[in-house]
């Protein structure tokens, strides 16, 4: 019998398949006694262990490239943790085994983390994987990971390590469900990168049986549990017309009456680069510059390695813009040479601009390379601030821009809400500004983006929200300057007209949305898009502001 079941959609298509389960997770090593002269050799086998599945990760983010390379660096960087394994060792002191050792000091770094309610709570499933990953190996038993298939399925799991979703292969796994995380996790944003259909905290995910065949739409969050046959030819109908006005939707970006809405892409570094060139982005919106400090967390990348890598990107874009952010550290990205390893809450402590303004020399060098970068490009190069909090910020940031001889628009990002709330102001110093809809609704709702719990919360069509994304925008139009979002947010096409319609001048996004997104904004006019936005604004729920948009731009 045919049962719908809900969660969170979070990457586009329909997918429809038999369920195969998520390999279990590593048991819990017994807990037995060592003799003391043994503790030297378990301590070596522990540091073996953690060196091989650090390395793991890597050549694993090597692959694959991309947004999922500098995800599974900062993992290696989680395994490798020294404070950690400094704990490790003192287990092992005491009597534990290595596998033991690691389990307990692993459980112990959760509970601090999760009971001090820290930024990196959210990396709980990185660091889940991170340990069974290890104490397999020192088990010698298989990795936990994606089961083995010769026929295409539906993965089910509690929660997919960024390890997993990066190498998931879309011919085999047609898309996926979990149980736990959020729209703007790891796994969501690598989901859209490779443009599997996915659908995530979804309540009793785990109890589907083996075997049974799903319909997933990763644009509803709809599950459909033993589709019919009606309803399977009907999410073939919708699938097949989303792909037609795909093909039959081109160019620029823009709204059906002319109005232009230029459409960037998000990327992690040059490997990014070709899918979007080749999903028809006008431009970068998001250019994040982590990639190049994960390889050294000790150490600041050369001035010649920035301008060889920055250069890469800023060639594939003639004529087009691109907006690089400079170095977000701090938070889920420490980097031992710049971020203090003893800050009781890292996402509300120095991080993003405040890390680089601590550190003069290492924001002086990012931007003397972009300066050298661009240097002979016909390129519109834009450089901007993370987690500006006032017109303070913003004018040290731009003040560092000018020091450096960089020839280029100063921007800030919009992710604390006084930033929205005081736009105005902080547009006096700089030429525009971009919304990270995913830290500011973190921020704006003291709501984790990596805890499934509270996804509701992350749900960019809150209301209040949306009411931050208008004050940013009307404040950058009545400064005559540019407004746009970079977040999450703007890889949904419904949400992208009412992005739009809130006065919003440009979209960045993954590549993979480019053309959904493209093909949306031209079915509606701007003032369609205007009053789906005012609806949206009007609702008290994220559900009903969804309801409400969709209302007006289908004509309901």
């Amino acid at each position: 019998m045919e049962t719908t079941l809900r969660g969170v959609g979070v990457s586009h298509g329909v997918a429809i398949g038999e369920v195969r389960h998520m390999g279990t997770a590593v048991l819990e090593p017994p807990a037995k006694q060592i003799p003391a002269e043994e503790a030297e050799r378990e301590q070596g086998r522990a540091r073996q262990a953690v060196e091989a599945v650090a390395a793991d990760l890597i050549a694993r983010g090597n692959l694959a490239g991309g947004e999922a390379q500098h995800v599974l660096e900062a993992q290696a960087m989680m395994a490798q943790d020294p404070e950690l394994m400094a704990d490790v060792d003192r287990r092992i002191a005491v009597g534990s085994t290595a596998e033991r050792a690691v389990y307990d000091a692993f459980a112990a770094y959760r509970a601090l983390l999760a009971g001090a309610g820290e930024y990196l709570a959210g990396r709980v499933a990185d660091l889940d994987d991170v340990r069974n990953r290890i104490v397999a190996r020192l088990l010698g038993v298989p990795m936990p990971g994606v089961p083995d298939s010769d026929e295409p399925y539906v993965l089910i799991a509690r929660d997919l390590a960024p390890a997993d979703t990066a190498l998931l292969d879309p011919t085999l796994v047609l898309g996926f469900v979990t149980e736990e995380g959020g729209p703007t996790s790891h796994s969501a944003i690598l989901a859209r990168a490779l443009g599997v259909p996915a659908v995530v905290a979804m309540p009793g995910a785990g109890e589907l049986v083996e075997g049974t065949v799903i319909a997933v739409d990763g644009s509803t969050g709809e599950v459909f549990v033993d589709p019919s046959g009606e309803k399977r030819a009907e999410l073939a109908k919708a699938a097949a017309e989303r792909k037609a006005l795909l093909s039959a939707a081109s160019g620029p970006g823009a709204t059906s009456d002319g109005h232009k809405v230029p459409l960037l892409a998000n990327v992690g570094g040059p490997a990014d680069v070709p899918a979007a060139v080749e999903a028809g982005a006008e431009g970068v919106g998001l250019f994040r510059t982590e990639f190049l400090f994960l390889d050294d967390s000790t150490r600041a990348p050369s001035e010649e390695k920035q301008v060889e890598a920055y250069r890469k990107v800023l060639e594939a874009f003639p004529e087009g813009r691109v907006v690089v952010r400079v170095l977000d550290a701090g938070a889920d990205k420490p980097l031992d040479f710049l971020t203090p390893a003893d800050e009781p809450n890292p996402a509300l402590g120095v991080r993003g601009l405040r890390t680089l303004l601590d550190h003069p020399d290492v924001l002086r060098t990012q931007l003397s390379a972009l300066a050298r970068a661009a240097e002979g490009l016909p390129v519109y190069l834009e450089v901007m601030a993370p987690m500006v909090a006032d017109r303070i910020d913003a004018k040290a940031f731009a003040d560092a821009c000018r020091e450096a001889g960089l020839q280029a628009k100063f921007g800030a990002m919009v992710e604390i809400p006084s930033a929205a709330l005081r736009a105005r102001s902080i547009l006096q110093e700089v030429e525009f500004l971009s919304l990270g809809t995913n830290d500011l609704a973190q921020y704006t709702f003291a709501a984790d983006r990596q805890v499934g719990a509270v996804s509701r919360l992350q749900d960019p069509w809150q209301p209040a929200l949306l009411d931050l994304v208008a004050a940013s925008a009307e404040a950058a139009k009545a400064e005559g300057k540019s407004c746009g979002v970079c977040g999450e947010a703007a890889s949904d096409p419904l949400l992208a007209c009412v992005l739009t319609g809130l006065g919003v001048t440009s979209l960045s996004m993954g590549a993979a949305s480019i053309p959904y997104v493209r093909a949306a904004l031209a079915k509606h006019t701007l003032a369609q898009c205007e009053r789906a936005a005012a609806a949206a604004r009007a609702a008290d729920t994220a559900a009903d502001a969804r309801a409400a948009a969709q209302a007006v731009l289908s004509g309901e």
